[in-house]
């Protein structure tokens, strides 16, 4: 009683044919093919990224920017 025949599956494709055409349910599944699509070229770009060195930066050890003393500024 719990399993569902081959006759019981027939009438749940007809059923959802019928409501949502079969243009629609064929655009869905393009849709979902464009999205796997995407998401692998993203992974692939992904790993593109993280292999590519970092840029070095020149004068890494240079001193930093002074900044102005507050001695002799007015506090208000």
């Amino acid at each position: 009683m719990g399993s569902l025949s081959i006759w019981h599956w027939m009438l749940v494709i007809v059923v959802v044919l019928l409501l949502f055409g079969r243009g629609k349910i064929s655009d869905l599944m393009g849709d979902v093919a464009q999205g796997i699509k995407a998401f692998k070229k993203g992974m692939v770009d992904d790993d593109k990224a993280e292999k590519a060195e970092p840029k070095s930066i020149e004068n890494a050890s240079a001193q930093p920017a002074s900044r102005p003393s507050d001695v002799g500024s007015k506090a208000v």
